[in-house]
């Protein structure tokens, strides 16, 4: 018996590396998000006018999409990111991938803290936040991979759709730091103060929260799947090679999956508080806290959601998660309309259930989907190449929806659509629960 079994069995409690792996994937996971989010936040409040000042003045219509776009931009790299980290992590371990893309994520936001703007620098502004924004989505293509296996790995048997829950609940927290971030902000300051220097606060915090998160994940051992395939000197000499040779279908399908539940939570990140203040003329403090509240219920119904595809197997539960999705979509924008922040709440509360358990039960059937020597690579790269077919662009399809027909509406019937592909996409899948991690 293991230490880790013998310690569970004699105390009823979870063994204390257990412990660690998950404070570690989860505060680790939790910061990079906060950095990514707070980007797709601002974004839709303050970088259109800030960044891209003559046409702010021109076009405002066309300057909110291209402060939407900025968002995309990143996604486009996180493929690069989820090669690199992914090829090292099959190859020297997830541990040190995990170190590294937390140290990146945190230096290109700090950077976005210190830029000058269009009317100190002109165009070198844009292009210098779009090159950080790069370096944001490098990173974060190789994050998650390495915090999901990290977790799964390290899970009894039967406990890992619970143990993966806390990589996926890592973005509903960010979601909720930056979001109240901004709110405190908001509400502490004047409009013109904010504008001026309050919005660089967020990013600046930035250095403090991966000081923090580097000390807590330096202090988790190697995934034992991975040390074991060292002992056995299993591991390929050229994972992606190897990858693409046998498991392309299980890459293409990850990246299936994923596609509306991106979509769905960006559109959650970085647009419904924009068009609740910019197109409805909602209070933004008021809107930007009750999208605070909202996500308690993506971090809720995402660790539910991991807890019961233990029970229920990972494709019926993420089979609940997306017909929830496509069902709810369109009328939520009903609510939402209302323009009263009750309604708007209780839209994005309910919205949450369907994100949750198509995102709680993700760690584990992606790493059950892999063979261990390509699972960092396989895993990375078909989350990276679902955000870009997602969450890359919703923000900026909504916004031309939206500006095209002016029924809100419709952006829901994108996200229904989206969740039926995503449905037929894990519909495809084998049942993978319990599956000999060491394959």
């Amino acid at each position: 018996m293991s230490t880790e079994a013998r310690e569970r069995t004699q105390t009823g409690r979870m063994p204390a590396e257990e412990r660690r792996v998950l404070a570690g994937t989860l505060v680790g996971t939790s910061i990079e998000w906060y950095d990514f989010f707070i980007y797709a936040q601002a974004a839709g409040l303050v970088l259109a006018p800030l960044f891209l000042a003559p046409l702010a003045e021109s076009n405002p219509g066309l300057a909110q999409v291209l402060a939407f776009a900025t968002i995309g931009i990143s996604f486009l790299f996180r493929p690069l990111g989820a090669i690199v980290a992914g090829y090292l992590g099959d190859k020297l371990g997830r541990k040190k991938m995990l170190v590294f893309t937390l140290i990146m994520m945190g230096v290109s936001t700090s950077l976005i803290g210190f830029l000058p703007t269009y009317a100190a620098i002109g165009i070198a502004a844009p292009v210098l936040l779009i090159l950080l924004r790069i370096l944001q989505g490098f990173s974060a293509g190789g994050e998650w991979g390495g915090a999901a296996l990290m977790a799964v790995e390290h899970a009894p048997n039967g406990r890992r759709g619970f143990f993966g829950a806390f990589p996926q609940i890592g973005v509903p927290v960010g979601m909720i730091l930056a979001t109240f971030t901004l709110w405190v902000l908001t509400s502490s300051m004047s409009p013109e103060a904010f504008m001026k220097w309050g919005w660089r606060i967020p990013f600046l915090l930035s250095i403090v929260l991966i000081i923090v998160g580097y000390v807590i994940r330096r202090a988790v051992e190697e995934s034992p799947v991975f040390e074991e395939l060292l002992k056995r000197r299993k591991e390929s000499s050229t994972p992606l090679r190897e990858l693409f040779k046998h498991n392309s279908k299980q890459v293409v399908l990850t990246a299936v999956i994923f596609i509306a539940n991106n979509a769905a939570g960006y559109l959650l990140i970085a647009y419904f508080a924009t068009y609740a203040v910019t197109a409805l003329g909602m209070d933004r403090p008021s809107v930007l806290l009750a999208t605070t509240f909202a996500s308690f219920g993506w971090l809720i119904f995402t660790l539910f959601g991991g807890r019961i595809s233990d029970r229920l197997g990972r494709v019926r539960t993420f089979q609940i998660g997306y017909v929830f999705l496509a069902l709810w979509a369109i009328p939520m924008w009903f609510l939402i309309d209302t323009g009263e922040i009750g309604w708007y709440f209780v839209a994005l509360f309910v919205m949450t259930f369907g994100l949750g358990l198509s995102y709680g039960p993700q760690a584990a059937l992606y790493a059950e989907m892999f063979p261990a020597r390509v699972r960092y690579s396989g895993v990375s790269i078909g989350y990276a190449l679902g955000a870009i077919l997602g969450g890359a662009f919703a923000p900026m399809i909504a916004e031309a929806l939206l500006n095209a027909t002016g029924q809100s509406w419709t952006i829901g019937l994108y996200i229904a659509i989206a969740a039926v592909v995503s449905l037929i996409g894990v519909s495809l899948v084998k049942e993978p629960k319990g599956r000999d991690l060491l394959e």
